[in-house]
């Protein structure tokens, strides 16, 4: 949201404005760092950075006091986030969009779905993951868009209509976790698994830049649930 924001700005609009970032293979979007407004944004996501650790440690700990339980081990970094860094000798701002920092030795956790297992990997030192700049993915990725999955909704007078309908069943969905044994809480159809890319054939393309430390396997899985309102997302 922050970033979204200060493309808004940069184009004349208001930060609160709804405004496109453009096609995937549309040119970047640039500001200027030693400009007055290049300066607000990376001071603006260095404290979105902040805030973004300080409510996963809030989270990580309530769910550990729920369960009566001690951290023994921590992976913690950022996706979709600005880093300084210094590359091929020359110092470069590198935004990682939908993407996590895997410097050789260095931890990443790398998500998958609610019905799928996730990886804690390590990046490696290879001419491929220096071309990559030292990045893997954080996730899958999607292969349909959230309305595609879910169909189109409205929040009126403090609920969701529905408009149109998705694709995803997400009953079906339900169904198919308790069969396997997941206890779901909350979640929605534009989450469901197959909303996503197969995880292993992701990480496969990534051979050579990183390695799979750990594989975890989902035993219960906790979202906010399709009936809630997400000011960021909706």
């Amino acid at each position: 949201r922050t970033t979204m924001g200060f493309i808004a700005l940069s184009q004349g609009h208001s930060f609160e404005d709804r405004v496109s970032e453009g096609a995937m293979d549309a040119p970047p979007i640039l500001f200027d760092a030693h400009s007055a407004l290049g300066q607000d944004y990376c001071a603006a996501i260095e404290l979105a950075g902040e805030y973004a650790y300080a409510g996963r440690d809030i989270v990580v700990q309530t769910v550990l006091d729920i369960l009566g339980a001690e951290a023994t081990y921590t992976v913690h970094n950022h996706h979709n986030y600005l880093w300084r860094e210094q590359h091929f000798g020359q110092w470069w701002w590198v935004v990682r969009k939908g993407c996590t920092p895997a410097f050789p030795g260095q931890a990443s956790f790398i998500g998958s779905t609610m019905g799928d297992c996730a990886v804690i990997v390590e990046g490696v030192d290879s001419e491929r993951s220096r071309a990559a700049l030292y990045t893997t993915v954080h996730g899958a990725g999607r292969t349909m868009s959230r309305t595609q999955a879910a169909g189109k909704r409205r929040w009126r007078n403090g609920r969701w209509v529905q408009v149109s309908p998705g694709i995803v069943d997400f009953e079906q969905v339900r169904a198919r976790l308790r069969a396997h044994g997941i206890e779901l809480r909350g979640g929605g159809a534009d989450e469901a698994p197959q909303c996503y890319k197969p995880l292993g054939e992701v990480l496969a393309r990534h051979e050579g830049t990183i390695r799979i430390l750990w594989t975890l396997y989902p035993l219960g899985v906790a979202m906010a649930g399709e009936h809630d309102f997400d000011p960021y997302k909706d």
